[in-house]
């Protein structure tokens, strides 16, 4: 099924129940208001939020009405815990993050005050149920609830590496049996289109990810538990020689730099506007898309 967090003014906003092909959605007032409520008791909540996705896609829901991205939140508009995968490690490692204020996927890309250079991130993430400490992969790709997209911004600059900026995740959060045959070894085996300016950066093949899903959240969760609610980042997943292009603009960067002598892509400018979006293989959109305008201070 397909889940999204309207803006209702609230702090969490409320949760809705969201078509297969993003045409419209349902409030889940009735079962639940949040989507953390619902990740906190997912196997009473999730198969009566399943019955309202049936009735939904079958044009037997009530009261449903047209789906609008641009009225969304994330997902989980704030969580107990984020963790970004490194997919350049040797051994599966993921690395704590802010995730008090994470951003809707129409949000402004703002930068940080004193950062002139900005950079995307594009990448997706899985938000779990509990996990106990000690989990082998299997474990983590079992507590694996939702995936989304998610944009992993950062400054552009080397003197300002390691800044932790907020990320945004994309509006519609989708479960794993709703990817069926796209959902093999804990990634999803489908193409990220990742552009800036409505140009190219790049189409990347998702289940290239060196260390899967299951692999990150066992990580995260070697030595403590993780509660549900939990955001797994996947990190930068890149394709062999940047044939298929890029997750980021740094990476471009670098591979002008290795072959040219020296970078000319820009960074992210005022203005910019940075799309991130997956589909399926019949062309439709899986998550809606990430589509953020950039705000320089």
């Amino acid at each position: 099924m397909k889940l999204a967090t309207c803006n209702d003014g609230s702090r969490d906003g409320q949760l809705l129940v969201v078509a297969r092909d993003l045409a419209t959605a349902h409030y889940a007032t009735g079962i639940a208001h949040r989507m953390q409520q619902a990740l906190d008791d997912w196997n009473f909540i999730a198969p009566q939020l399943q019955d309202l996705y049936e009735a939904l896609n079958q044009g037997k829901a009530r009261h449903a009405f047209p789906f609008d991205t641009a009225q969304c939140l994330a997902p989980l508009p704030r969580a107990y815990q984020r963790l970004a995968g490194l997919q350049s490690a040797d051994a599966p490692t993921a690395r704590q993050r802010a995730s008090d204020a994470l951003m809707g996927a129409r949000h402004p890309l703002r930068a940080p005050a004193g950062v002139a250079e900005l950079d995307l991130g594009a990448g997706l993430a899985v938000i779990t149920g509990d996990v106990p400490p000690g989990a082998t992969p299997e474990q983590g790709q079992d507590a694996i609830r939702l995936l989304t997209l998610a944009n992993m911004p950062g400054p552009g600059a080397d003197a300002a590496d390691g800044m932790d900026m907020a990320a945004a995740l994309g509006p519609v959060a989708v479960t794993p049996d709703e990817l069926g045959a796209a959902w093999r070894g804990a990634r999803v085996q489908l193409t990220l289109s990742v552009a800036v300016n409505g140009r190219g950066l790049g189409l990347i093949e998702a289940g290239q990810m060196r260390w899967s899903f299951g692999d990150l959240v066992a990580s995260a969760a070697r030595l403590r538990p993780l509660a549900a609610g939990t955001i797994v980042e996947s990190g930068a997943i890149g394709n062999a020689g940047g044939v298929r292009g890029f997750v980021s603009l740094a990476h471009k960067r670098q591979a002008e730099q290795a072959q040219e002598g020296q970078p000319r892509t820009p960074w992210l400018r005022a203005g910019d506007t940075v799309r991130i979006e997956m589909k399926d293989a019949g062309g439709q959109s899986v998550f809606g898309a990430i589509e953020q305008i950039v705000e320089m201070p």
